[in-house]
């Protein structure tokens, strides 16, 4: 269905609410320099790093730079998640293992229990929410589309370089709304039409899949968007 030009059907809402978010995102990352990309406002930060300068336990990617990953927990912003995950009938062990923790804190979580301080979410630069963006929709593109079977976080090489790094994710970004707007509503409709392995792809009609696509994007973009508006302050302040 079109009303005046705008389509209402759910596959189009979601294409136009895709592409209305990367449009934003485009024009709010205009300018992004290297030193703005790898700022770090407090000590600890979650970043992209040199492969012998990583802090973190599970540091990860194929080249010289990986990406910040700490020890496993499912992080506060995700327990609803994981709840949504265990409301759509995946096991306990199967949430478990997709987020590389024990049963029992899965249980925990979904009892509502074992609450993290507020300071194990790690703050994150602009480098590590773009490199995180790029690696989960490079993973999503190749176990949808491609051959589904290379490791997701070994798909995307790192780089200190903004410039560079943009460049490369806009082109994934094109390459993945080109494939998701040639499917059918068939595929749309199936169940494990996606296999990207790390979350509840493979158990989901790819519909919901798209949908929670479009969620990353969009709050990781607003992420980003407030991390700018810091920067800004900061080198207007002399900070």
């Amino acid at each position: 269905m079109e009303t005046e030009g705008v389509r209402t059907d759910r596959f189009g809402l979601l294409l136009d609410q895709f592409d209305r978010a990367r449009e934003m995102a485009e024009v709010r990352l205009k300018g992004l320099g290297d030193e703005e990309y790898l700022w770090e406002p407090v000590p600890g930060c979650w970043s992209i790093r040199r492969r012998g300068e990583a802090t973190t336990p599970r540091a990860f990617g194929p080249g010289e730079w990986v990406l910040d990953l700490g020890a496993p927990e499912i992080p506060a912003n995700e327990y609803a998640e994981v709840a949504r995950q265990a409301a759509a009938g995946m096991s306990v062990a199967k949430i478990a293992e997709d987020w590389s923790v024990s049963v029992e804190r899965v249980e925990e979580i979904l009892d509502h229990k074992g609450e993290p301080e507020p300071d194990e979410t790690p703050v994150t630069t602009i480098a590590w929410r773009l490199g995180h963006l790029h690696y989960c929709f490079a993973g999503q593109w190749e176990w949808t589309f491609g051959e589904r079977r290379h490791e997701p976080r070994l798909l995307v090489d790192f780089t200190p370089s903004a410039t560079l790094a943009l460049e490369r994710f806009w082109a994934l970004i094109d390459r993945w709304r080109d494939s998701v707007g040639a499917m059918t509503e068939e595929q749309l409709d199936t169940v494990g039409f996606s296999q990207y392995p790390y979350g509840s792809d493979p158990d989901e009609p790819f519909i919901s899949v798209l949908s929670g696509a479009n969620l990353e994007l969009i709050h990781h973009m607003a992420e980003i968007a407030l991390l700018r508006d810091l920067w800004r302050a900061r080198i207007a302040s002399g900070g």
